[in-house]
């Protein structure tokens, strides 16, 4: 049985290309995905659910990043959230949990405490239950971390900052650089121990350390210094006049919709203000753009090349848009599954279709431009213009 016409010609649209400077996808879309699954993650608690979230994560990662420096950062994004998960069961065992259990694992010498610190305690029975409930909470936490980290993996700081409105773009350069920053410091660490490696010095001790830190130093301090003349020599920092009235609306606007937006995203985070969540973040939304599109009226930069969001570029958004919808909808439906309990000790479900809308975040990994062998040519450079007055 052959194909018909128009299937065959669906799927060589969606073949992923072979990434370039000109299909590569916005920095913006890959955020959207990573956001929601980190969206996701925030409304369960079930660790089967949130162990699928980080394998979805890690796979796309592992599908779809390149050679570039940030591109390395995942692996350390993963130790961070298991070091939140050992610090979340430490305080659980240190300062105790107001979870009930009857399944005793040790009992630690309990510190006396005043009167004045009545309904805190340190050291004291440490119960299985308690300690599942801190793994539930902490795997949560560094779910999200994890998220984060494949989306800083995956994006291009410099085409985000060109996806910046006007009215953000020097916050936005401050946060590119500083995002920037780590990998490439991690990136000449590792260049540094390998060359000490080659001759035959060694690469660990305090010794060490004060000779590799020095040069780490001197490199950072040359890169500061050429993004500082290379933004001065472009005209970084020209601003044109507007009326008081227009910088009064647009302050207004912008802190009113921000609020609006934090508001928002807590009511759809927090269980029980799903309701006044969405209507909030809506308008919220709203304001906020009013007010960066009257506060990019001062700024006189240009782009080249801008980010153009395409099909692939809104189907990996709207993947991790759909995970994060399916999870709310799961939670208002099968609450019990997403959260179980630890009083008394039961083993987690696996809820089926909660699981398969999940799996809708390997989309990137399809439909997302591939990247190119290691070793091949590098991103171009992104350039940035700016006219003066």
């Amino acid at each position: 049985m052959t194909a018909s016409p128009g299937a065959v010609r669906l799927s060589h649209a969606l073949r992923a290309p072979a990434a370039t400077r000109s299909n590569a996808l916005p920095a913006g879309a890959w955020w959207l995905w990573a956001l929601g699954l980190a969206t996701a993650a925030s409304r369960t608690s079930n660790p089967l659910l949130l162990g699928l979230l980080v394998g979805v994560a890690g796979y796309v990662v592992a599908a779809r990043r390149t050679d570039a420096p940030w591109a390395r950062s995942y692996g350390a994004f993963i130790k961070i959230g298991l070091f939140v998960v050992a610090v979340r069961l430490l305080f659980s065992v240190v300062l105790g949990s107001p979870i009930p259990g009857t399944h005793l694992v040790v009992t630690l010498p309990e510190v006396p405490l005043p009167d004045w610190a009545q309904g805190v305690r340190i050291g004291g029975r440490v119960t299985a239950e308690q300690l599942l409930f801190a793994l539930y909470d902490g795997a949560k936490l560094a779910t999200l971390l994890i998220c984060i980290g494949a989306a800083n993996s995956l994006a291009n700081p410099a085409r985000l900052l060109k996806s910046l409105p006007g009215a953000l773009y020097e916050a936005g350069v401050a946060v590119v650089v500083a995002m920037t920053f780590a990998p490439n410091m991690v990136a000449d660490v590792v260049r540094l121990r390998t060359a000490r490696r080659l001759r035959g010095r060694p690469t660990g001790g305090i010794r060490a350390v004060l000779q590799i830190g020095l040069p780490v130093l001197e490199g950072a301090l040359e890169r500061s210094v050429a993004v500082a003349a290379s933004m001065d020599a472009r005209g970084y920092g020209r601003t044109a006049q507007v009326p008081p009235a227009v910088r009064h609306t647009t302050n207004v606007l912008t802190l009113g919709g921000l609020l609006g937006v934090c508001a928002g995203t807590y009511g759809l985070l927090a269980s029980q203000g799903a309701v006044y969540g969405l209507p909030l973040l809506l308008a919220g939304l709203v304001a906020a753009t009013a007010g960066l599109r009257l506060g990019g009226a001062r700024s006189v930069r240009t782009r080249y090349r801008p980010d153009r969001w395409g099909v692939r570029a809104w189907l990996v958004a709207g993947s991790g848009a759909m995970v994060a919808t399916a999870m709310i909808l799961a939670g208002s439906v099968d609450p019990e599954a997403l959260h179980p309990g630890v009083v008394p000790l039961v083993a987690p479900v696996f809820p089926l279709w909660p699981a398969a809308a999940v799996l809708i975040g390997l989309l990137p990994a399809v439909v997302a431009p591939a990247p190119p062998p290691v070793g091949g040519p590098a991103e171009a450079p992104v350039a940035h213009s700016e006219k003066g007055q």
